[in-house]
């Protein structure tokens, strides 16, 4: 049927680069948030964050994606009562051989390019591994956004802005975009946060 049936009503345009291979190595700064920007991660204190149930579960699965991912490693990361920053390392190796589902080796060549070191494939089995522990915790309630942000990191100027964004989020938590009190504020005000990116 193609685009032509719907009249590409159901599509939304990518916010990836059309020409960056994002199983490259490199530095990339993402952001993944909860449904609806739920604060379900925990909450903001004296300009700490202290997790939730969810939050532990969050931060368990990202400090396991190094493991189930030896290409990737992990930088500064913060997570936020509905979102996580975080700046990933993927970096080039051949010898690695990757495990599909942490079960069988997958010894296929994948038709539709390297899916499973990109960026995207990374995310999702983030997102999919935090969401199965929350099913299996009584928590199944939960949910993330469909999709995510990412930057990709030029330069040392470029990694030590979003080291320090990372670091002053807690901090910032009140006039963060993110926070639901903020939800619907001026461009002008959401242009200050992206002078980090």
């Amino acid at each position: 049927m193609g685009d032509e049936y719907f009249k590409n009503k159901y599509r939304v345009a990518s916010t990836r680069l059309t020409d960056w291979d994002y199983s490259k190595e490199g530095f990339y700064f993402v952001t993944i948030c909860t449904k609806d920007r739920k604060c379900n991660l925990g909450e903001v204190k004296n300009n700490n964050i202290y997790l939730s149930e969810i939050g532990k579960i969050v931060l368990e699965e990202w400090l396991n994606t190094p493991k189930l991912r030896p290409n990737v490693f992990l930088d500064d990361f913060i997570i936020m009562p509905n979102h996580i920053h975080g700046i990933l390392v993927i970096k080039d190796d051949p010898t690695v051989v990757e495990t599909h589902c942490n079960a069988s080796l997958q010894f296929t060549k994948n038709t539709f390019g390297p899916q499973r070191r990109n960026l995207s494939s990374i995310n999702r089995g983030f997102k999919g591994a935090v969401k199965r522990e929350c099913n299996k915790n009584n928590l199944s309630d939960f949910e993330w956004q469909p999709r995510y942000y990412e930057h990709i990191i030029k330069n040392d100027e470029d990694y030590a802005r979003i080291k320090e964004y990372i670091a002053h989020n807690p901090i910032n938590w009140e006039l963060d975009r993110n926070n639901p009190i903020n939800i619907g504020r001026s461009p002008q005000s959401e242009a200050e946060d992206e002078k980090y990116l």
